[in-house]
């Protein structure tokens, strides 16, 4: 054989091991994300469980993301932060995160919801500026420790304006140096009837995107037709010398 196709058929060999390795390990990530995508209906499914049930911080974040959670408490509404995103129905605006404080002591972050984005200042609202305590449900959201990348823009303390939901900025505006100590993780609350009808609970969106299959036909139909294409390149050039 010459050294020619020697050289064409290791290139060959070496990106089909690569395509089919990419093809396998997009396999495994497709059952990897259809267990995920199971284990969070069965969760969303379950009755909502007191928040004492949710106190061990490694546990919240191994074992309880988009639990239901049943809460009680008192809102301190002097102490909002606002998260921007986009409602359901395709509005710009703001999730309202307040801190709640529990019959225990400890502080819960509470995103209770969705305002439009002319909305935002708490006296456009007053309504909904519940106070004494309150009862909540909603899921259990393990926050985000760094930011997911840079394409989101950086948060704004000084606006108490976040664009990434960063748990630590979170409780520093709400008294984090004034002693506070915080539960580990926030609450989404669910849609429920609020006077005013701001915000709007329910934002909570479940999605989990599952392209993997695709990827995985991909790579392996790349794999075949670099086989394909490659072998009947070589031989036509044995054929032409010959």
């Amino acid at each position: 054989m010459r050294l020619s196709n020697i050289i064409v058929l290791v290139f060959m060999v070496v990106a089909i091991v690569i395509l089919c390795s990419l093809g396998s390990w997009q396999v495994k990530r497709l059952y990897w994300k259809e267990a995920l995508i199971a284990k969070v209906e069965q969760r969303t499914s379950l009755a909502p469980m007191e928040i004492g049930n949710f106190f061990d911080r490694q546990m919240v974040e191994d074992n309880w993301p988009y639990s239901p959670i049943t809460a009680q408490g008192v809102y301190d509404h002097s102490k909002e932060a606002y998260f921007f995103t986009t409602s359901k129905t395709g509005q710009s605006g703001w999730n309202v995160h307040t801190p709640m404080l529990l019959n225990n002591g400890k502080y819960l972050i509470v995103n209770r919801g969705f305002v439009p984005y002319n909305m935002r200042e708490p006296e456009k609202r007053l309504e909904g500026q519940v106070t004494g305590e309150q009862s909540i449900t909603g899921f259990v959201r393990v926050p985000e420790k760094v930011k997911p990348n840079d394409f989101f823009p950086d948060n704004i303390p000084a606006k108490r304006e976040l664009y990434w939901r960063d748990y630590d900025l979170f409780v520093d505006l709400m008294g984090k140096e004034e002693g506070r100590d915080f539960v580990a993780f926030f609450v989404d609350v669910n849609d429920a009837p609020i006077p005013g009808g701001w915000p709007k609970g329910g934002t909570t969106i479940i999605s989990f995107p599952n392209s993997h299959l695709q990827y995985a036909v991909t790579w392996y139909g790349l794999a075949l037709a670099l086989l394909g294409v490659g072998g009947f390149f070589l031989y036509s050039r044995r054929q032409k010398h010959d």
